[in-house]
């Protein structure tokens, strides 16, 4: 089944990302090994997860008292402040700290279920939620709310291809 649909940014941002790591696969993505490759130390403690940064240093800690999906979908959004962002968030004005969380959510659904691995899923599979929750190590909400982003861009391009023929 092609998935195509009209792809934002960001989405694009994130599958480069992982092809200039040969990570083409569900099964391939590694939060150990995409943090080492970024010469980011990753750690596992009973804190809010959070990213730091001080001189070269760069590390993310995650929370090892929630479960591995939730602990996966924090370092995306952790290391997705550490990639994109620049700042430090308590400094900066409100409406720009929110544009960079707003980044980090959507980065999170992005690399959590890229746009170049979406052909390994059956989008008519009626467990397709399980399925993929499965297949990425991840929360079914956040299956869901990717499966709802996708279901509006496709939407979005029938309505696009619709006025388009009308023209």
């Amino acid at each position: 089944m092609q998935t195509l649909y009209p792809t934002t940014a960001l989405e694009d941002w994130v599958t480069e990302f992982y092809l200039r790591m040969k990570i083409y696969r569900p099964n391939q993505i590694d939060e150990e090994i995409i943090a080492k490759r970024h010469a980011i130390f990753l750690h596992k403690k009973p804190y809010p997860s959070f990213y730091q940064i001080v001189g070269r240093y760069r590390g993310i800690t995650v929370d090892n008292r929630v479960l591995k999906t939730i602990q996966r979908e924090q370092f995306f959004h952790e290391l997705c402040h550490l990639l994109r962002h620049a700042g430090k968030q308590s400094k900066m004005p409100h409406s720009f700290r929110i544009l960079q969380e707003w980044d980090s959510y959507h980065f999170t659904k992005y690399a959590a279920i890229p746009h170049h691995m979406l052909k390994f899923v059956d989008f008519e599979d009626p467990y397709v939620v399980d399925i993929m929750s499965g297949m990425f190590k991840i929360t079914p909400d956040l299956c869901i709310e990717r499966l709802e982003d996708i279901k509006r861009r496709r939407l979005l391009l029938g309505k696009e291809m619709t006025s388009c023929a009308q023209s």
